[in-house]
């Protein structure tokens, strides 16, 4: 089973021209269904969202958040990517610090 790394991720939807961390998000880890025994994503995001409220974390399926989507005019790309950058790594654990209370 593939398992994703903690870490921060850029959704397939991000479009870099738009707000600045939109479609960013930080994968806090995984957990499992106690009814369906099924893994899911623990994910947080880095930007303003209403969709959030009062819910402190989003969770996906394990086998959609590994998914590949089929992209317009870029073919098939991952549903989500692993940020490595470490700049944009670094400007993203503020933004997190900031949202969440973290030091």
């Amino acid at each position: 089973m593939t398992i994703p790394e903690k870490g921060f991720y850029v959704h397939y939807k991000h479009d870099p021209s738009g707000v600045k961390h939109n479609y960013m998000y930080e994968v806090i880890g995984i957990a499992r269904d106690s009814e369906e025994k099924k893994y899911v994503v623990l994910y947080r995001p880095l930007y303003e969202s209403s969709y959030m409220s009062p819910a402190d974390y989003t969770a996906r399926p394990l086998e959609m958040f590994l998914e590949h989507i089929k992209k317009d005019d870029f073919g098939t790309v991952p549903r989500f990517r692993l940020i490595t950058d470490p700049d944009l790594i670094e400007e993203l654990e503020v933004v997190k610090a900031n949202m969440y209370g973290l030091k």
